[in-house]
């Protein structure tokens, strides 16, 4: 639908409808009152009693009940790899580099996922290699044809 058809259209409107800021259901349920929000009420008139009960269940050795109170205090711990060096030929070819990489992995001083975001990264760079030389040979062209 295009700018002039949306115009049209709104302009055969009638006048009483869509006026600016009145409430096309006014009629509508009103804010707050969802059996969500009711829930919410509920549960945060009894939220003391709640976390004490839990923390007695905790203390008397119940594993979900202590789990559910540390994850709402402590985010969990996520898994990081420690950066590692590898011998990466610096004025290597792509290729040269692409064999480090997978030699880094096969002697397992790298994770196999590592190995493979290096070798993504490598091969973005062959591309940009590529465009590079093909702008180059076509300034060449151009200015022999000049």
């Amino acid at each position: 639908m295009t700018k002039a058809d949306k115009a049209v259209e709104k302009a055969e409107r009638p006048a009483h409808l869509f006026k600016p800021g009145k409430s096309g259901n006014p009629a509508g349920r009103p804010p707050g009152k969802s059996a969500a929000q009711k829930l919410r009420e509920a549960i945060g008139q009894g939220v003391d009693e709640i976390i004490k009960k839990l923390t007695e269940q905790a203390k008397e050795g119940d594993v979900a009940a202590a789990r559910l109170l540390l994850e709402r205090v402590l985010p969990p711990v996520k898994a990081s790899d420690e950066p590692q060096q590898i011998d990466i030929p610096e004025d290597g070819t792509l290729t040269e580099k692409g064999q480090a990489v997978l030699k880094a992995a096969a002697d397992g001083l790298i994770p196999v996922s590592h190995a493979a975001s290096l070798m993504t990264a490598i091969g973005g760079l062959a591309k940009v290699a590529e465009v590079d030389e093909l702008a180059r040979r076509i300034a060449a062209l151009e200015a022999k044809s000049a």
